[in-house]
C-alpha cells in the first residue's frame, strides 16, 4: 500500500485527530500534484458516510482535486456535493460552502449551478447561533466566485 492510499484510508479512522492529519497531508499533496486524484471514487463515497466528519473530509478533498479533474468526475457528482450546502450538520455545511469557490475557479462551467445552490440555501433551518455564520459564509463564497468569473 502506498502512502497516498494509506492516507486516504486514514480519512475514515475513528481517531479524528489522526484522520484530520491525513486530510491535511492529502490537501497539501493536492496543492502540488494529482497523486490523490486516482482515489477520487473513494473520496466521493465519503459524501454518503453517516459520520459528518468523514463527509466534511470528502467535501474538502473533492474541492482540492478540482484542478486535477481532467475526467470531469466532479461534474458527475456536483448535485450530490451541492446537497451538503444545507447539510444537517451546520459545520459540514459551512465547510462545503467555503470550498465551493475553489471548485468554481477550476470548473468555470459549474459556477452557475454552484451560485444557484448558494442563493437558494436556507440558513434559517439551523439554530440562530449558526444562521449568521452560514449567511456570511454564503456571501463570502458568492463574492469569491463572482471575482473569479469577472477574470474569465
Amino acid at each position: 500500500m502506498d502512502k497516498i492510499e494509506e492516507l486516504v484510508n486514514g480519512l475514515r479512522n475513528q481517531d479524528n485527530d489522526y484522520a484530520y492529519q491525513c486530510l491535511k497531508q492529502l490537501e497539501e499533496e493536492c496543492g502540488s500534484s494529482d497523486s490523490v486524484y486516482p482515489y477520487f471514487d473513494a473520496i466521493t463515497e465519503m459524501l454518503y458516510d453517516p459520520n459528518s466528519y468523514v463527509r466534511t473530509r470528502g467535501i474538502i478533498l473533492i474541492a482540492a482535486n478540482a484542478k486535477w479533474d481532467r475526467d470531469n468526475r466532479i461534474d458527475e457528482i456536483i448535485d450530490e456535493l451541492l446537497m451538503h450546502v444545507m447539510n444537517e450538520k451546520p459545520v459540514t455545511a459551512r465547510q462545503c460552502i467555503k470550498v465551493l469557490p475553489q471548485i468554481a475557479a477550476s470548473k468555470h462551467h459549474l459556477a452557475d449551478c454552484i451560485i444557484d445552490a448558494l442563493e437558494s440555501a436556507n440558513p434559517q433551518r439551523y439554530k440562530t447561533s449558526m444562521q449568521s455564520l452560514i449567511c456570511k459564509d454564503i456571501q463570502n463564497a458568492l463574492k469569491s466566485i463572482n471575482r473569479v468569473q469577472r477574470k474569465i
